[in-house]
């Protein structure tokens, strides 16, 4: 009897948007400065923790360069070969595809047009250049490393929403590939999970940086209506992928803090939502959508806050607040 009265009043009086929870105004969903600040010194401490072993390379290759007295006698050192190499400007990647007639050419110039011409210093211009290729692997690898945080800030909020409520979950580990029970200590369990699955209302598997086949396009965040089983193997996962009706819910993650990129993230995000919307629409099919970003300016946050009012999308939430973090995330295991 109350069940029927509580879904008769919920049609008359239907529930605040999920946003309302977390946001009341676009204002809300803008970073402020100290996040900002906050997010720019994070990155800056973990380009120096990831350059470290770069560094210590640098100072390896300078003390077994330092053996020999000239510069042309690098080519014939075997053991700081693809050091050379990499002073010479071939990154890892290229190496695989050069044959070491064609790598020892590279060394040759490397220690005509640049070593030589240094002098005395040409040991010092060795290790510049070899850091000089080592910060363009750097740059690639920083340029992964936000978006990578900011899913593994949202892994934790989705656990911690979900262990709170005291409902279980089961995760799919990178590195064992396969499903694996809700461990007794669940610390950095974030920084291995690709996918995860708890039941609340019904069966939900989450599923990070999935290829939509209905929208041909990668798409950062996918809830659908499953279980860890009709994903264990390939052949029944790619069916569970190729059905339009077994998405819930679909989000785009921005991790970058920058300002001056925010507005070319959300340009991004933007244009993939509404992809999302358009081919799913075309099977008549309205799954919900939501956006969550570090880096949101002004002008965004009103463009956010319009598409939340007039229904185009569901949900949204600033990465640097943990507040709306935390009530997207159980909007998120509530669907």
């Amino acid at each position: 009897m109350h069940l029927r009265l509580e879904k008769k009043l919920s049609n008359i009086f239907p529930a605040d948007p999920p946003y309302l929870q977390h946001i009341k105004s676009g204002s809300d969903l803008v970073t402020p400065y100290p996040a900002i600040r906050a997010g720019f010194v994070a990155m800056a401490l973990e380009k120096n923790r990831r350059a470290t072993p770069f560094v210590a390379q640098a100072r390896a290759l300078k003390a077994a360069a330092a053996t020999v007295a000239t510069p042309d006698q690098l080519v014939n050192i075997a053991d700081i070969r693809p050091a050379v190499l990499t002073a010479a400007g071939i990154s890892d990647k290229a190496l695989v595809h050069l044959r070491e007639e064609d790598k020892t050419a590279a060394i040759e110039e490397l220690i005509q047009n640049f070593l030589i011409p240094a002098g005395q210093d040409w040991l010092d211009e060795l290790v510049y250049r070899f850091l000089l290729t080592r910060g363009d692997t750097l740059g690639g690898e920083m340029r992964n490393v936000a978006g990578a945080l900011a899913q593994r800030k949202l892994t934790r909020a989705i656990i911690s929403a979900l262990t709170i409520s005291g409902a279980s979950y089961r995760w799919y580990s990178n590195k064992a590939r396969t499903w694996l029970d809700k461990p007794d200590n669940d610390i950095d369990i974030e920084n291995d999970l690709c996918r995860l699955s708890w039941v609340k209302t019904a069966q939900r598997t989450l599923v990070y940086n999935l290829t939509v086949p209905v929208v041909n396009k990668n798409v950062d965040l996918c809830l659908f209506d499953c279980s860890p089983e009709d994903l264990r193997n390939t052949v029944p996962a790619k069916e569970v992928y190729k059905s339009p009706n077994k998405y819930i819910a679909l989000g785009e993650l921005k991790g970058g803090i920058d300002p001056a990129g925010a507005d070319e993230h959300w340009k991004t995000a933007h244009a993939a939502l509404d992809r999302i919307r358009q081919a799913f629409g075309r099977a008549n099919l309205t799954p919900r959508t939501f956006f969550i970003a570090a880096g949101i300016e002004k002008r965004m946050a009103e463009e956010i806050w319009q598409q939340l009012n007039d229904g185009t999308m569901t949900n949204a939430a600033n990465l640097t607040d943990d507040n709306q973090v935390a009530s997207l995330s159980r909007w998120l295991c509530d669907l």
